[in-house]
């Protein structure tokens, strides 16, 4: 069986990677990575600068979803994998150039907590009092999608929506709440809006029944699993491990894919001079690059692929001589909501969040711009963009804490366009369509940012799924002649 895989990020490579164990296993494969850019690895690109860990893109993944770190594992990076500091952790949003913390009990955005909630500066009176009296919120029949901020404003008001959600998901997915698809991207508070009404008290239910379940376990927030996971040497020592394992002869880096044709028994590929056939294809490629390849094909899907709408952003690491900087609040950074009208949508305190990947006596800050309503950022020179982030950060902490005077160690701009797919509203109905359509298809597969999640565990288990899977129907179809 011949492979062709469209797209060397992480999706790509852990696809490559998972047809190389099966090859190591006997299975009779072949399989070509085709990449335009030069390097591999899409948006995971780190950087070591004077000892800190300075990353272009992810900084981390999420820890409960267990495909990340199983692979890291696999790949001999197991010791390598540290945790978020999470006794540390605290998020604040910027309210009228305040800090001011998300208060505790929060879960997924629902105040779980009666006292933090009420004396929270974050929401004023109004907000208080409806979120007290959305305790008694009747059930609700499940009708179409609706945006997130529909449903959050719904239960809570507009407040929430500007001071809570925008923010936070804006962190998440460089997206706007109120095109973002709530049965995408928040499945269970859907569903708890049709079972208990209140979102607050399914909430409760659902942290009722959490804890019964860990209540024998030695297992808390304080002494489990960190939220985050991280590698040591940055995001980039997983790529630099799957390429190491990969045959280096198949991957074709400043490669880019001109055409895709589709022959009775397989595909065709058009890169420039280079003119092959396969019998299979993974296209790890952006949905809006997948559908411009696959129109020719299969109109219809390049229609729905490419209506999948994308966010840019733009990261700016700071590096500075901590003891020319005041001291910062405790936590890990802060979210800057729309309505504040500034260019930075969110700051990490890098040296705060990972310990041991920034040297003693330095302090390491990542800015974010860009999103959905931040796309003319991007014409913006360097210079321009840190003196923003410079500026902003000196009015938000204060210039006792962050003077724009004082000249950072180390500036590293990088800015990723048309990176981050957006859930919008109706994602689910699409991906059903573009589900059927592929399935039309024989041995097309379709993996990436764009489909079942957004973090690298997802890339990496939708990477490794669709060549498992490609790897078995072949087996399977021999099986049967």
């Amino acid at each position: 069986m011949r492979v062709a895989i469209v797209g060397g990020g992480i999706a790509g490579l852990a696809a490559a990677y998972e047809l190389e164990k099966s090859r190591a296993a006997g299975t009779q494969v072949e399989y070509t990575l085709y990449e335009e850019r030069a390097r591999l690895g899409g948006s995971l690109a780190s950087e070591i600068v004077g000892g800190a860990v300075l990353e272009r893109g992810p900084d981390s993944f999420l820890t409960e979803k267990p495909a990340a770190a199983e692979l890291c594992r696999e790949l001999g990076l197991g010791s390598e994998l540290i945790p978020s500091n999470d006794a540390a952790r605290k998020t604040y949003i910027v309210v009228r150039n305040r800090l001011v913390a998300i208060p505790d009990g929060l879960m997924f955005m629902v105040p779980t907590k009666l006292v933090p909630t009420a004396l929270t500066r974050l929401f004023g009176l109004r907000t208080k009092i409806r979120m007290g009296l959305e305790l008694l919120d009747p059930p609700r029949s499940s009708g179409g999608d609706e945006s997130v901020a529909a449903l959050v404003r719904r239960h809570f008001g507009q407040e929430a929506v500007d001071r809570l959600v925008d923010p936070l998901l804006s962190g998440i997915y460089g997206g706007d709440a109120e095109q973002l698809s709530a049965q995408t991207v928040l499945p269970r508070m859907v569903e708890m809006e049709t079972k208990y009404g209140s979102l607050t008290r399914g909430m409760l239910a659902a942290h009722k029944r959490m804890r019964a379940m860990t209540k024998d376990s030695s297992k808390t927030r304080k002494g489990g699993a960190a939220i985050f996971t991280a590698l040591r040497g940055g995001m980039s020592q997983l790529v630099d491990a799957l390429v190491a394992r990969i045959d280096g002869a198949g991957l074709l880096k400043g490669t880019p894919v001109a055409a895709i044709g589709k022959t009775a028994g397989g595909w065709v590929l058009d890169a420039g001079q280079k003119h092959e056939q396969y019998d299979t294809l993974i296209i790890a490629a952006p949905a809006w690059a997948a559908g411009s390849l696959l129109a020719p094909v299969d109109a219809n899907l390049g229609t729905e692929l490419c209506g999948i709408p994308y966010s840019s952003s733009i990261t700016v690491n700071l590096v500075y001589d901590e003891a020319k900087i005041g001291a910062l609040p405790e936590g890990f950074g802060f979210l800057v909501p729309a309505v504040e009208g500034r260019a930075m949508l969110a700051c990490t305190f890098v040296h705060r969040k990972f310990l041991g990947r920034t040297p003693p006596g330095k302090a390491v800050f990542r800015a974010f711009l860009g999103g959905m309503n931040g796309e003319a950022l991007l014409a913006e020179s360097d210079e321009t963009l840190v003196d923003t982030v410079r500026r902003e950060m000196a009015a938000i902490l204060g210039a006792k804490v962050f003077s724009a005077a004082i000249e950072p160690e180390h500036v590293q701009v990088t800015r990723w366009r048309r990176a981050m797919a957006q859930y919008a509203v109706g994602h689910k109905e699409r991906m059903t369509r573009i589900g059927e359509r592929v399935k039309a298809l024989p041995g097309l597969r379709l993996v990436g940012n764009a489909y079942d999640g957004i973090g690298v565990p997802d890339c990496i288990r939708l990477g490794r799924q669709a060549a498992r899977e490609l790897v078995l129907e072949r087996a399977s179809t021999t099986a049967v002649r």
